[in-house]
């Protein structure tokens, strides 16, 4: 007998939403055109520079003021050059601080401007040893970096940095993938999710060296390690989809909560009729122990790219599909929503199969619809990327002699900035839009306070 599915209830589209009050993007930086501040010579395994300025737009955190940071992704590996590691290259693992210079617009168009300025690049690695492969039988050389050292061993977006005797939730992997990015109070930390494992690793903001491993439940690693994610995803019974894993991660304005979230079901999910549930993991910072987990449940979008807080128990999750601008020529962007969501009171999942979890769906209601926001600001769908995927509150503003809320939405535009061979046709982009308290359907937004230095 099938299991029985509850019918979740979403609140449709109200005719208010945020709208767009500033959008921009950064192309470049005071080391040249699409060249961050890492320092990096050379280039990797497919002849992309080591210092490529791309793909940051996976994931955003605001520190304070205008000040944010980026994080990419595993690398340039959206052209094909060796499927045998999913075309994955020895790119070191980093996040960007960036200055916005966001500043009310004098002259006519959107109420606010803003001017992106990459600040710093840092690098991230570990005190001790790593595991990388040794590219033995594969023709693509060791996936260690050549810039390691004594005291740093650089995490990298190679698929086959891992160790073949353990599950992918070995922290001495160096592969790493990193989704989102999120501060810590003190404003001397960052905690990132990444999708390999899937992990989530605390960082030091000003050094990018690794102190820390949030361990999660067995029950999203995978027993069968590979190189290439499909062989991954085919040889696993249960655990996260290679490609797929802990996508979003939020931190609770007091500072003492991380919330993370899978891109799509995990395997076992999947298999037991629950493809659409999403399991949402809360983490203890202080204890590091996963205390709670959730059903978030899709409703249009193919998966999920972010989460964000709007105060300590209510968040905003960023459900998209896959279509828009570098997806295919021509293509329009369609689902790009942001969902608001309540884990007061939710039912905890941890020991629940899918089938029963997405009895238990979590209440939705519709915060943004990007593609129509856009659209009235006047971007065309076929403009709007297809990678919404970095989501952060920001500084408040004044529009129209009322102090807003600023939302900040970021892509991810796989490092292909001149998409289809047409120069600078894919960009890094940044979108902000303002957030009335009108528009927060009788939440209260709890900024999260961070000293800046």
């Amino acid at each position: 007998m099938a299991a029985s599915v509850a019918v979740l209830t979403i609140q449709p589209a109200i005719a208010q939403q945020p709208a767009l009050i500033a959008k921009g993007t950064l192309t470049a930086s005071r080391a040249g055109s699409y060249a961050d501040l890492s320092g990096l010579k050379g280039t990797l395994e497919n002849g992309a520079p080591a210092n490529l300025l791309g793909g940051f737009g996976s994931g955003i955190a605001h520190i304070s003021g205008d000040q944010f940071i980026a994080v990419p992704d595993r690398g340039p590996n959206a052209v094909p050059f060796d499927s045998s590691i999913d075309d994955t290259v020895s790119y070191i693992n980093r996040f960007h601080t960036i200055k916005m210079n966001l500043k009310a617009n004098k002259g006519t168009g959107l109420p606010y401007t803003i001017e992106p300025e990459l600040e710093a690049t840092t690098l991230l690695f570990n005190l001790t040893p790593l595991v990388y492969g040794s590219g033995i039988g594969l023709g693509v050389g060791s996936g260690e970096p050549k810039q390691n050292n004594f005291l740093q061993h650089f995490f990298t977006g190679r698929s086959d940095n891992f160790d073949i005797d353990q599950t992918s939730g070995d922290p001495r992997d160096a592969r790493l993938d990193p989704e989102s990015i999120r501060v810590s109070n003190d404003g001397l930390s960052v905690f990132i999710s990444d999708e390999y494992g899937p992990y989530v690793y605390q960082f030091l903001r000003f050094s990018g060296l690794r102190i820390r491993t949030f361990q999660l439940p067995d029950k999203f690693f995978v027993s069968t390690l590979s190189s290439m994610g499909a062989t991954e995803i085919s040889n696993n019974t249960s655990g996260r989809v290679a490609n797929k894993g802990m996508e979003g991660l939020a931190i609770t304005p007091d500072g003492r909560t991380l919330v993370g979230i899978v891109q799509n079901a995990l395997i076992q999910d999947a298999n037991s009729g629950a493809p659409n549930l999403l399991r949402i993991v809360t983490i203890d910072i202080l204890s590091g122990r996963t205390t709670h987990e959730y059903p978030y449940v899709l409703t249009t979008g193919s998966g999920v790219s972010d989460i964000v807080a709007l105060n300590n128990h209510e968040f905003l999750v960023d459900e998209r599909d896959g279509k828009g601008l570098a997806d295919a020529p021509g293509e329009k962007a369609k689902i790009k929503q942001i969902f608001k969501i309540d884990l007061q009171g939710a039912t905890d999942i941890s020991n629940m199969t899918g089938s029963e979890a997405q009895t238990h769906p979590l209440k939705k209601t519709l915060f943004l619809d990007i593609v129509a926001a856009l659209n009235a600001g006047g971007i065309t769908s076929d403009q709007i990327p297809a990678k919404i995927e970095g989501t952060a509150f920001g500084p408040d503003v004044v529009v129209d002699g009322v102090k807003v809320h600023t939302f900040w939405v970021a892509n991810d535009n796989d490092f292909l900035q001149n998409y289809n061979d047409v120069p600078n046709s894919n960009p890094n982009q940044f979108w902000v839009f303002g957030v009335k308290e009108s528009d927060l359907g009788g939440s209260t937004y709890v900024p999260q306070q961070i000293p800046s230095f």
